[in-house]
């Protein structure tokens, strides 16, 4: 007899329907699986005989085979354990059940319990939009599954639990879904009141959440380059539900969810260590996998130590930061991750870490200093629309008892100049100024006459180049609305310019 059940693959973000049929027929007993498995699927074979008898069910003694509809599509993962399993018993009518509008999932254990799977968001998100109604998860997805209004979710401890439903002589209780982006604040790891000094440094910090422009710091060792950097995530603004949502697919996809908390609710803070592999920054691997910058997606990527980090990967970087994607291409075909992050970095002026500081001697050379500045490309450089110097902090101001300005008023004036971005881009996909094209530049950030003569002179005197050009007409809409004002003026052309790279050699 022949038995058919759906269940879904993951294609990069999106999810892909896949036909689990199972067929007995007469021959010596063995069980095949086809439609391009991999060593995860194939393995199935006895997860789900094992879990078929210790669930107190005969296993079938017959010829077995089961294809994975359509073949063309690789099956990676055991999430198809559980729809294959119900196939068998369907198959050889040990349950009877319409399941013809429903999506089935999961590892089985050799005991007939039910395991996570990665991925579950875009398999609910793909069960809706293909017309399906329910659901069947592992117990520790169905908060996952949920997310996505319009279906019933039903968590599945057992095998036999499931099996007793289908049969219908014991009904499942559909999961029911609370999630909400409110709850109480995070714990932010730095707060802008503790860092002493640096006030430029912290105005420049503003106006890159404000805007999600990207910045480099470059200062001595020690100048509190890492400390600022991890003081970003308290004053960028809330996600809403799409961006909640967004993000929390990859990190579906990625398995890195945590097992408490079914929705991302906060913005991503990722810092990657500078011996990172080029897969686990970009995003890749025999099967790609979403990287590093991926998962930074509607939030932050700190690279500390930018010029450790290999050129090949910093190269790469160039495109993410341009397209807000990054385009994957292998010989099966090529996958898109969105990158929408904001790019915050930090590096030395020197290998030794002192050149130009005032109160302690550089030991480098200068063909030292000019090698180790010339790992940071020109092409990348340009694509930074901050460049801000972090000098040594004096003592004055390290044993000054008075604290600074928090977080959260900082905050509050971001979420401000975000809520205008907003107003501006509203039915576009733009969300912030940093997402504009030379088009939106056009209409939104016009100069009057005194703007225009004077980004003139900056253009011949800084040798600016188009891109050059463009951001810092971004940069400058930004600090703008920071501002409360509706046109840029001459001072706020004035402080994006100064936030151009500098020659140190």
């Amino acid at each position: 007899m022949l038995a058919k059940v759906t269940s879904c693959a993951v294609v990069g973000l999106d999810g892909v329907l896949i036909q689990v049929e199972v067929d007995i027929s007469r021959g010596l007993p063995s069980m095949t699986i086809v439609g391009l498995p991999d060593t995860a699927v194939q393995e199935s074979r006895e997860r789900v005989r094992a879990a078929i008898k210790n669930s107190g069910l005969p296993f079938p003694s017959e010829r077995l085979t089961v294809n994975l509809a359509p073949a063309d599509i690789r099956k990676a993962g055991p999430a198809y354990d559980l729809p294959i399993a119900v196939g068998i018993l369907l198959a050889s009518e040990q349950i009877y059940a319409n399941v013809e509008k429903c999506i089935i999932m999961g590892e089985l254990s050799l005991d007939g319990a039910v395991r996570h799977v990665s991925g579950v968001l875009p398999m609910a998100n793909l069960a809706k939009q293909e017309g399906y109604t329910t659901l069947f998860v592992p117990a520790e997805d169905a908060p996952e599954a949920a997310l996505i209004e319009g279906l019933t979710v039903y968590p599945v401890k057992t095998l036999l639990e499931l099996v007793d439903h289908l049969s219908g002589h014991q009904k499942l209780a559909p999961f029911t879904p609370s999630f909400s982006l409110d709850g109480p604040p995070p714990v932010y790891a730095v707060d802008l009141a503790e860092i002493k000094g640096q006030e430029h440094v912290k105005r420049a910090l503003e106006i890159a959440a404000a805007g999600a422009h990207n910045m480099l710091m470059t200062g001595p060792p020690g100048s509190g380059k890492t400390l600022i950097a991890r003081s970003m995530p308290g004053i960028l603004p809330k996600m809403t539900i799409a961006e909640a949502l967004d993000v929390t697919r990859i990190y579906s996809v990625a398995d890195q969810l945590p097992p408490d908390e079914p929705l991302i609710r906060h913005r991503p803070f990722r810092a990657p260590h500078h011996t990172v592999s080029y897969a686990g920054l970009i995003g890749g691997g025999r099967w790609p996998k979403p990287g590093e910058i991926s998962l930074a997606h509607r939030g932050v990527l700190f690279l500390d130590e930018l010029p450790e980090f290999g050129s090949r990967m910093l190269e790469m970087l160039r495109q993410p930061l341009e397209d807000k994607v990054v385009s994957i291409s292998r010989s099966a075909g090529s996958l898109c991750y969105p990158a929408n992050f904001i790019l915050l970095a930090a590096m030395n002026p020197c290998p030794c870490g002192f050149y130009t500081d005032p109160e302690k001697e550089c030991t480098c050379s200068v063909s030292m200093v000019k090698n180790y500045q010339k790992k940071i490309s020109g092409p990348l450089l340009d694509r930074i629309d901050i460049h801000v110097e972090v000098p040594r902090v004096p003592f004055d101001k390290l044993s000054d008892r008075r604290v600074g300005e928090p977080s959260a008023a900082v905050r509050e004036r971001v979420e401000a100049a975000r809520a205008v971005q907003r107003k501006r881009f509203k039915g576009t996909p733009l969300q912030t100024n940093a997402d504009m094209g030379p088009a939106e530049i056009r209409q939104f950030c016009a100069l009057d006459e005194t703007g225009t003569n004077l980004l003139r002179t900056a253009m011949r005197q800084m040798h600016l180049s188009a891109r050059g050009y463009h951001r810092i007409l971004k940069l400058a809409r930004t600090i703008a609305d920071l501002a409360g004002a509706p046109d840029i003026l001459p001072h706020h052309l004035a402080e994006a310019l100064q936030y151009r790279p500098k020659n140190m050699v």
